[in-house]
């Protein structure tokens, strides 16, 4: 086959440190935007950004270029810095060392944003951590306990 070509849609999962809930409402839709831009800017289609205070979900159409580690090392290391400057309480600012992230298929591309656009009333009634642990068992990972949350 002379062309490479693929469709890759993922669902990815990461939180702040501790789930430290400090992505506050009025600094969200700028970074919601900032991830976007950094999830496009590594040749990726970004569908969808969204999040709560603890954390942030990314529909993405994965570049054929890149590795999933590689785009999630460059989305938290750019996004890290550029939260570190916005205001004084976010001087400090890490994500977690972990990600999850999850194949999604073409037709379920609408659903995926959808649920991206409900975190705020989704998380009325469940932890991140609660959310986490539905994906894994969803999906069929095992994990431990012991490593899971840093």
């Amino acid at each position: 086959m002379a062309q490479s070509l693929s469709y890759l849609l993922i669902h990815i999962i990461f939180s702040t440190k501790d789930r430290t809930p400090i992505l506050d409402a009025k600094i969200r839709p700028e970074l919601h935007a900032y991830l976007a831009t950094v999830a496009r800017n590594a040749d990726c289609e970004c569908y969808r950004v969204g999040g709560v205070a603890d954390h942030v979900h990314l529909a993405i159409r994965l570049s054929r270029t890149i590795t999933i580690s590689q785009l999630v090392m460059e989305l938290k290391a750019s996004s890290s810095k550029w939260l570190k400057v916005q205001s004084s309480t976010l001087a400090h600012f890490t994500w977690q060392a972990g990600y999850g992230a999850f194949s999604v298929g073409p037709s379920d591309l609408e659903v995926l944003r959808s649920y991206i656009d409900t975190q705020e009333e989704h998380h009325r009634t469940r932890t991140f951590q609660q959310e986490y642990l539905t994906f894994l068992k969803k999906y069929g990972i095992e994990y431990d306990e012991r490593y899971i949350w840093d």
